[in-house]
């Protein structure tokens, strides 16, 4: 990977992989508004028609998991090879791949729908507009995609996983404005955007678009 962003995630995810799985687990249990986004966006899948769905950056397969349980032909890409292990072994019905959301492994408007779950938040700026022109080319027209992300106007770095062992990753809290200023110059039209914890220190947000014909 000529990117240092990109291999410093992937490795910082492979060191930490069993902290991160094992802090995310039961996590949506813990999270309504979490999960009323993700039923909404099997819901709007199975409205299209159905068909194939990626979650990309995918981590310990959690999502992928639950879209599964709601009806939804899905797989998950994410980065690292570690993370993919893991899905695997707590999903192994279903597909999991290692694969890069910066140049996806798939067929032009191969997938109906794409959700991106707090996994572009590693992506720095100057990155995103080239990874939702993935998204777009991936998707069918009027594909639909789901970014989950956090808010706020700054980057934060973490060097100690939760396994208290050395990572070197970047954090990027954007603001809601911003993000669909980029799906908008990507070829997206917004359909909803939905701001969760508005009043926490690190506020969430869902965004739903769809790419146009």
């Amino acid at each position: 990977m000529t990117d240092a962003w990109l291999s410093d995630t992937r490795s910082s995810y492979d060191i930490d992989a069993a902290g991160y799985a094992e802090k995310v687990r039961g996590l949506l249990g813990e999270m309504p508004y979490l999960r009323a986004s993700l039923t909404l966006f099997a819901e709007l899948v199975h409205a299209a028609g159905g068909g194939p769905v990626a979650d990309v950056g995918c981590g310990p397969g959690y999502v992928t998991g639950y879209l599964h349980d709601a009806g939804v032909d899905v797989f998950g890409i994410d980065l690292s090879p570690e993370m993919i292990a893991i899905a695997r072994h707590d999903y192994p019905d279903l597909r999991f791949e290692v694969g890069t959301m910066t140049d996806l492994d798939l067929a032009n408007n191969s997938v109906v729908g794409i959700i991106a779950f707090w996994s572009v938040i590693h992506v720095p700026d100057h990155a995103i507009p080239g990874v939702f022109e993935q998204f777009r080319r991936v998707l069918r027209p009027q594909g639909l995609l789901l970014v989950g992300f956090h808010v706020g106007d700054e980057t934060r770095h973490t060097s100690e996983g939760y396994t208290r062992r050395p990572i070197n990753v970047d954090s990027h809290r954007r603001l809601p404005s911003t993000m669909m200023g980029w799906l908008r110059d990507a070829g997206f039209t917004i359909e909803a955007e939905l701001v969760i914890g508005p009043d926490e220190d690190v506020p969430g947000a869902v965004i739903f678009a769809r790419r146009d014909a």
